[in-house]
């Protein structure tokens, strides 16, 4: 029998604070840069065979399992990105493998970060990132690292943010990047993605090198406040394990870039 005057068991049960559902994480070994863009956007074709004083590399992640790296380095490849982490509750199992094996081929690597600004704040997961592989040494053949912000693959394409809060977001990430690593990143996206979850903020542009994603004939309009790419991810698969890229520039410009300068 409850004590007169107090709540009884059910009125207790009933007023009891409900506890959050965990991040959803179940895609994350499968989340790599582009995958939601090719979704949404869709793929337009793949640039002409010329591109001249371009330098062609691609990018990883844990899906594609061992990556044969000196068959990559044979092929051309010059630089990679391998992905690290998800949020602040997914690291790829195979990025030690994958980064490293890199290295010891010769080919400039950086790690880059799948952006879940639903999960966690920019701060959290930078910080994240940084202590799963996603920081930068001075070493000539680290770049530094990437921020992959894209269509959610798990709800609301914004991941439920307004374009101002996207942007202060984002801005937590890559202050918060920099503050630890001293360099800053670089930021993955699309130009359609921009312009609808940021409203097409130019905060960037002077700031974090432009990694765009677009697969078609040319690179095509850039999101506000960059007026030129770093990095131009052309296309899905091909040649090289993962995902083409063009560096916009010679490979001194690569080295460059991993020597901070």
């Amino acid at each position: 029998m409850p004590v007169q005057g107090g709540p009884t068991q059910e009125a207790s049960a009933q007023t009891a604070p409900t506890q959050p559902a965990p991040p959803d994480y179940s895609r994350a070994d499968s989340n790599f840069a582009g995958t939601q863009i090719a979704a949404h956007e869709g793929i337009e074709g793949t640039p002409r065979a010329d591109q001249a004083g371009q330098t062609l590399g691609h990018d990883v992640s844990g899906h594609q399992g061992p990556v044969d790296w000196p068959a990559a380095a044979a092929a051309g490849a010059k630089f990679t990105y391998v992905k690290a982490t998800e949020g602040t509750g997914f690291v790829n199992p195979q990025f030690i493998g994958q980064y490293d094996g890199a290295h010891a081929a010769g080919i400039i690597r950086g790690a880059y970060h799948f952006a879940r600004p639903d999960v966690s704040s920019g701060a959290a997961q930078a910080e994240y990132f940084i202590a799963h592989g996603g920081g930068w040494s001075p070493d000539g053949t680290t770049l530094p690292g990437a921020l992959d912000i894209e269509y959610n693959p798990y709800g609301d394409v914004c991941y439920g943010k307004s374009a101002a809060d996207m942007t202060a977001w984002i801005a937590d990430f890559t202050r918060t990047y920099l503050a630890k690593v001293k360099r800053s990143a670089l930021i993955y996206t699309s130009t359609a993605w921009w312009k609808r979850c940021t409203g097409n903020t130019a905060k960037f542009g002077n700031t974090d090198p432009l990694w765009l994603a677009r697969y078609g004939p040319e690179v095509g309009e850039l999101p506000a406040g960059w007026d030129k790419h770093s990095i131009w991810q052309f296309a899905r698969g091909g040649g090289l394990p993962g995902d083409q890229n063009y560096y916009n520039g010679p490979i001194g410009r690569v080295q460059a870039l991993a020597k901070g300068a």
